[in-house]
């Protein structure tokens, strides 16, 4: 053999070394770990599906933790959940396992998980973001994280460039609103289009059921019960049989590779789950975290968060008497109004001398104006931060 061709398998070992070390796929395999307690099926329903979930992916290494089994898994014993999550914690911080499938699980408050589905209507996978957790005690600063948090899952396994859509709860409008300036302020947010005629990065429930964006930004309780539904809708609901479960935790500055399954999660959801969590890992979804929150940062968000929580950032105020204008024909409309809003918005407009009216359209909330008077309207609007131009490049 010559020097140069020792030279290159020399190379190429201390390269794969390097990279075992950092992903922890030694031999080629990434080691998850699971809790086996606690589950409403029982510890058999965790073991199969931890059993199948290492049977179909030969790069898998499954360590159950719980009580001792019959079965040729790995076990690390624990023997209640409380003395699990200790166990399962202390595997992930040495390094003996590189994420973890567990359920009813404490987060702190700033993290909360990635839930991914396969939606029915084209048999899509989406990652609905987020579903158990906290991001944070305010809703609408909650929900901009939870979009940067499904970003962060969704690259990590391999989507580049996700697109992202806001699902049509309350405080949508003021999170697409914080997204954009975000994202004219230089971090990539990729809005996806409504599959309904109308477009929009906001989206009704066809955009669930067809799965039109790669990420579903919603608040955790909706989330939660967006995943049980698309879990078990074809069993009844006892018995989760399709998905991924609700998946990591993610958090600025959390390192832990955490996931979480439903206690009425079944075999297929159990080994989905661990899949998720050895292809997060060998992904490096930590790595993927701390890139994306590098970015996000330098584009302002810990100042837009902080603008969602000010009482005054709107020049209305829920106590000041406004005298209506002269009674106007109003057939022009403005949408993309946060439904919380709404009266503050017609406030400002008749502040401005412009007649308005609150509404309701199939899409949301809407301001009715007088036609001639609709670009106006916008203009004000826009200015006190209740609607964006669609000029905006985001």
């Amino acid at each position: 053999m010559s020097n140069e061709n020792v030279k290159k398998m020399i190379g190429k070992v201390f390269n794969d070394v390097a990279d075992a070390i950092e992903t922890g796929n030694f031999g080629g395999k990434v080691r998850v770990g699971i809790t086996t307690l606690g589950s409403e099926h029982g510890v058999e329903n965790i073991v199969k599906g931890a059993e199948l979930a290492q049977k179909r992916n030969s790069s898998i290494e499954v360590v159950l933790i719980g009580p001792k089994v019959d079965t040729n898994l790995q076990i690390a014993e624990a023997n209640s959940e409380e003395e699990q999550h200790k166990k399962m914690e202390e595997l992930l911080d040495s390094g003996d396992i590189k994420s973890a499938v567990t359920m009813h699980y404490n987060f702190p408050i700033g993290v909360s998980t990635v839930g991914r589905v396969v939606t029915p209507g084209h048999g899509k996978e989406m990652f609905i973001a987020t579903t158990t957790g906290t991001s944070s005690a305010h809703r609408v600063e909650g929900m901009v994280k939870n979009g940067i948090y499904g970003i962060i899952s969704a690259k990590a396994m391999g989507v580049e460039n996700p697109t992202v859509g806001i699902l049509n709860v309350d405080g949508a409008r003021q999170v697409e609103r914080s997204l954009k300036e975000l994202c004219s302020n230089g971090y990539d947010v990729n809005f996806a289009e409504s599959m309904r005629a109308d477009g929009g990065s906001v989206m009704r429930g066809n955009d669930l059921l067809t799965g039109t964006p790669d990420v579903m930004i919603t608040d955790s309780l909706t989330g939660n019960l967006l995943m049980k539904i698309f879990s078990s809708y074809t069993t009844g609901g006892s018995y989760e049989a399709m998905g991924y479960g609700y998946g990591p935790g993610i958090g600025e500055d959390y390192d832990r590779t955490i996931l979480i399954l439903s206690r009425a999660s079944g075999v297929p959801v159990v080994a989905n789950a661990i899949s998720y969590a050895a292809e997060l890992a060998k992904n490096n979804v930590s790595q993927v975290a701390k890139s994306e929150f590098d970015k996000a940062n330098k584009a302002k968000l810990k100042d837009i968060l902080k603008g969602l929580k000010k009482d005054n950032k709107k020049s209305s105020d829920d106590d000041e008497e406004v005298e209506a204008p002269p009674k106007e024909v109003v057939t022009g409309s403005v949408s993309g109004i946060d439904i919380m809003d709404l009266e503050d918005a017609v406030k400002v407009l008749w502040k401005n001398g412009i007649y308005a009216e609150s509404g309701m359209g199939c899409t949301g909330p809407v301001v009715m104006v007088n036609e001639e008077k609709l670009d106006k309207a916008m203009d004000v609007l826009s200015k006190e931060g209740y609607v964006t131009k669609e000029s905006d490049p985001c």
